[in-house]
């Protein structure tokens, strides 16, 4: 397997598909970093040379972050956002959604499952 910035990249996939294992790049920027490193998008990983492999690793180094940087990076953002009590990360504070998506039936995905009812007893005595 090949490890690129810390993520065993699945050598049976291709070049382009398999660079988006990396935290932080997608389909573009994956085909942008092997238009630089002038690597054909559906060459395999196991087929990649030690050379182009490094140019690859050259290139996702230089040009910005991923992985635990990128994580820790956003993290501090939202953190940033409570910490100034602006809407968003107030939003953010109470698990709800955060760009204005509506609350009333949805965003069960953000709120967690619903709470069961409480049922009502029978009055005693009734039938």
């Amino acid at each position: 397997m090949t490890r690129i910035a810390g993520v065993d990249i699945p050598p049976h996939k291709r070049a382009q598909i398999g660079l988006t294992y990396i935290y932080g790049i997608g389909k573009s920027r994956a085909t942008a970093i092997l238009n630089e490193a002038q690597i054909d998008i559906n060459k395999k990983i196991k087929d990649l040379t030690d050379e182009e492999l490094n140019r690859i690793r050259a290139i996702i180094e230089r040009d910005g972050d991923v992985e635990g940087d990128l994580r820790k990076k956003v993290q501090m953002d939202i953190k940033r956002l409570m910490d100034i009590g602006c809407y968003r990360g107030l939003r953010h504070r109470k698990s709800l959604p955060v760009r204005g998506q509506r609350t009333h039936t949805n965003a069960r995905t953000r709120k967690g499952p619903r709470r069961a009812a409480i049922a009502k007893k029978k009055a005693p005595g009734k039938k």
